[in-house]
């Protein structure tokens, strides 16, 4: 469970610096408001789907365990 929770961690601090990434190109006028919302959507998606994935992974791990 450690591990998981790391690993979640680890992906919030990934999706942050994204995040701080596309608000620092639309203040250099690299993207639009539009595009830096439409980016941010697609890195919240990314960061659920990858969330569940570890989730998933740690009750299959929870119930190989417990079957021993």
């Amino acid at each position: 469970k450690r591990f998981g929770e790391e690993a979640r961690i680890a992906i919030r601090n990934i999706r942050r610096d994204a995040n701080e990434h596309l608000k620092k190109a639309e203040k250099e006028d690299h993207v639009s408001e539009d595009e830096r919302i439409k980016a941010e959507k697609d890195v919240q998606d990314m960061t659920n789907k990858h969330i569940e994935h570890i989730d998933e992974m740690l009750k299959h791990k929870e119930k190989e365990v417990m079957e021993v």
